[in-house]
């Protein structure tokens, strides 16, 4: 995708920069690789975890400046312009402290773990209040800025699976670069920056904060951190859906009308119909959900 937007006003992302921030000794992760262009950073990290399970451990990070076949979603296109965009997956393979696997179903919170990182983080550096749209979705003021897309990848020799939790968030796209006309930018809602180094840092070092803690009380979203939060508290806080009334677009035509209530244990949505009849909806269910207008 070309942009007239010039490459020096997109400067690139500081490889060896962002290793020394995040990388053990001085930070958490284990394994950080940026790469020009690629296909699908989900992709190319599975491949990685698939083919080369001792060199990828949990939490290594790939990140590139462009990908040509990315994809959210219901396998929905997504590209963007070169280094106009944050494009990073990060490979996990969850355990609790003690080196305890985490029970797979609290893996469906994952992705929503990324989407609080990414508006938390956003927040922090940017002073803008992204909300979270249930089930994968980072907005400012009902414009989409980012999509996180979480993949399982079989475990080898009878292992647990790992996961890769993929995000793609919109920077310094204009007007003329978005995908859809309901999409937003950083730099269209006037962050305070659009370095991409800052915030992918800021990023990752908040998934990181909140990915232990979520390890530390065994993947259970609901039990309370040292802070007094719980993953299903911060998320809910953020999540525009809940107390809204809601169209949810089921596979095969299927429409379910009602009021998102909230989130059940596993982050599935719950949703009450207009005969008064309480629906879970998962992510894997859904095809979209959008406020009844």
């Amino acid at each position: 995708m070309t942009s007239r937007y010039s490459n020096l006003e997109r400067p690139g992302l500081d490889e060896a920069a962002l290793r020394n921030a995040l990388c053990s000794p001085q930070g958490p992760y284990r394994r950080l690789e940026v790469v020009a262009e690629t296909g699908s950073t989900n992709t190319e990290l599975a491949d990685h975890a698939k083919n080369h399970a001792a060199d990828w451990p949990d939490l290594s990070v790939l990140t590139a400046e462009q990908q040509s076949a990315g994809r959210g979603r219901l396998d929905r296109p997504w590209i963007a312009p070169e280094r106009s965009s944050l494009i990073v997956s990060i490979l996990l393979r969850p355990h609790n402290p003690a080196g305890r696997p985490l029970p797979t179903q609290s893996y469906s919170w994952l992705s929503l773990l990324a989407a609080l990182a990414l508006a938390e983080g956003v927040e922090e550096r940017t002073e803008i209040r992204p909300q979270l749209k249930w089930p994968n979705d980072v907005l400012v003021d009902g414009r989409k800025l980012a999509g996180v897309l979480a993949q399982l990848v079989p475990g080898t020799n009878g292992g647990p699976a790992a996961v890769i939790v993929g995000v793609g968030a919109n920077v310094s796209l204009t007007d003329q670069e978005l995908p859809v006309p309901t999409a937003t930018s950083l730099l269209l809602e006037y962050a305070k920056t659009t370095d991409r180094n800052v915030l992918l840092r800021a990023f990752l070092r908040r998934f990181a904060d909140l990915y232990a803690a979520f390890r530390a009380v065994d993947g259970d979203a609901r039990r309370e951190w040292p802070d007094g939060t719980s993953l299903a508290q911060r998320v809910s806080d953020r999540m525009v859906t809940l107390g809204q009334d809601v169209r949810v677009e089921l596979p095969g035509g299927v429409e379910l009308l009602g009021r998102a209530l909230g989130l059940d244990e596993h982050g599935a949505l719950l949703v009450r119909d207009y005969d008064d009849e309480r629906h879970t909806v998962t992510a894997g269910d859904v095809v979209h959900v959008r406020p009844v207008s």
